[in-house]
């Protein structure tokens, strides 16, 4: 509890803080259209536990069964500068701090996408984001740039060819979806904001160096890139060395349904690193005759591909309701390489606003998910194999199954506060152990 409460207090102070910055960048005078300039900002702090669950054994990469309770705080600055009337260059400076629960381990749709697979009790600081936007007209038709992070204010050609060049996240541009895709201000669970076996380029932060073009013509988008990924599976990206790589390519079909925005989407994947399959770390595990050894999918890692698809659909139906769902599979003979160990995965939900009961900027969200091994997975995790995330040192196979709900009040201007509950069956695909019931307190702020 004392954790708890120095977090939240903190947390506090400094919304405080950036409500005052909020209000005196309101108070002064409206930047010209354009913006030449932007600074914004943003605090979130999630504090998270779960209660003890039923578990017979549990290894490396297990869920803390006796119940955890963790929190991590990140504060970013995402600053802008308009380098030609179609250019713009961010740079986004964050300290962090924190750890997900059990270190970031222990289900394979893991309950925080707030949570880095590196933690430290220390604040820390890194630069997740410096890139370039380069947008280049392709009509005369223009439409409104609302000012946010990484976006000045301003207009753009309504068609137009936009080009990113940098570090960033492939999550910025691809895979998005209005009502599940960002952890600070929606669904908590990785396999719900973003799709679960989407196996994309990321070091431990979710970020890489990379480069994305998109192609808007009317109602649809196209787009595609070539992003950086570790040198080896969930390692750290220190320097740009584009040995391993994904390539990645989207499809946007934008379209009304009774009067209701909607939009559908089709990606494909595909990584090219140094990977291993299950099915030679299992054999090798197997050669050396007595006692079959526990396979180490280190052992038998070869240049490779790891292809995948998803598909992604939003639409309104209401004023202030939205409906979503993905759907995702990869390539389940090899290893996951950066995000986890999700071979296929559906999930589906609701957002609605709170102007049916009077509280228009508070957000109730609900959701589940399903997600599931391929069978050389389950053979390699079965023998008390490692992963990404998941490994109990032996494994009764059940897809894991996971609920959410999500419950956002807006407290003051640009300050929320979000209360989360999800329930895990079958964690890390384990009949043997949970379920899990998982509640989250989420404090955010922003200017």
């Amino acid at each position: 509890m004392n954790k708890l409460y120095k977090s939240f207090s903190c947390g506090v102070l400094l919304s405080a803080c950036l409500l005052n910055a909020a209000r005196a960048q309101d108070e002064s005078t409206a930047p010209a259209a354009p913006e030449d300039w932007a600074v914004h900002g943003q605090f979130t702090n999630v504090t998270q536990k779960h209660a003890r669950f039923n578990s017979p054994y549990q290894g490396q990469n297990s869920l803390d069964a006796n119940g955890r309770t963790e929190e991590t705080s990140d504060i970013t600055l995402y600053a802008g500068l308009r380098l030609s009337p179609s250019t713009e260059l961010w740079i986004d400076p964050e300290i962090d701090q924190g750890f997900g629960l059990s270190n970031t381990v222990g289900m394979a749709g893991f309950p925080s996408g707030e949570a880095y697979k590196i933690g430290a009790d220390a604040p820390y600081f890194r630069v997740p984001r410096v890139f370039i936007r380069q947008v280049i007209a392709l009509g005369t038709e223009q439409q409104k740039v609302d000012a946010d992070a990484n976006q000045l204010g301003g207009t753009k050609a309504s068609d137009n060819l936009t080009i990113t060049v940098g570090k960033f996240s492939v999550a910025d541009i691809f895979d998005t979806n209005s009502y599940a895709h960002d952890p600070r201000g929606d669904f908590f669970n990785w396999s719900v904001i973003d799709a679960g076996a989407f196996d994309y380029a990321a070091d431990a932060w979710g970020y890489t160096y990379g480069a994305a073009a998109e192609w808007t013509q009317g109602s649809r988008t196209w787009r595609a890139g070539v992003f950086q990924l570790s040198s080896r599976p969930n390692g750290k990206i220190t320097r740009v060395d584009f040995a391993a790589f994904m390539l990645v390519a989207e499809a946007e079909q934008r379209y009304q349904w009774r009067q209701r925005d909607g939009k559908v989407k089709l990606l494909a994947f595909a990584n090219r690193a140094p990977m291993a399959r299950y099915d030679d770390a299992i054999a090798l595990a197997n050669a050396g005759g007595g006692v079959p050894a526990i396979p180490d999918v280190a052992l038998v890692r070869k240049r490779a591909w790891r292809p995948g698809a998803t598909f992604n659909w939003e639409q309104q139906v209401a004023d202030g309701v939205g409906l979503f769902a993905r759907a995702s599979a990869n390539d389940g003979a090899k290893e996951a390489y950066e995000f986890t160990e999700i071979n296929r995965s559906l999930s589906a939900g609701v957002a609605v606003k709170g102007a049916r009961w009077g509280r228009p900027d508070d957000t109730l969200g609900m959701a589940g998910v399903a997600n599931a091994l391929s069978s050389d997975a389950r053979a390699y995790f079965e023998r008390g194999g490692i992963g990404i995330l998941i490994g109990d040192g032996a494994l009764s196979y059940g897809a894991e199954k996971i609920a959410e709900a999500y419950y956002s009040a807006q407290l003051m201007k640009d300050v929320s506060l979000a209360f989360d509950f999800q329930q895990a069956v079958n964690p890390a695909y384990n009949r043997a152990r949970g379920p899990v019931q998982i509640y989250a307190l989420r404090l955010h702020a922003q200017f």
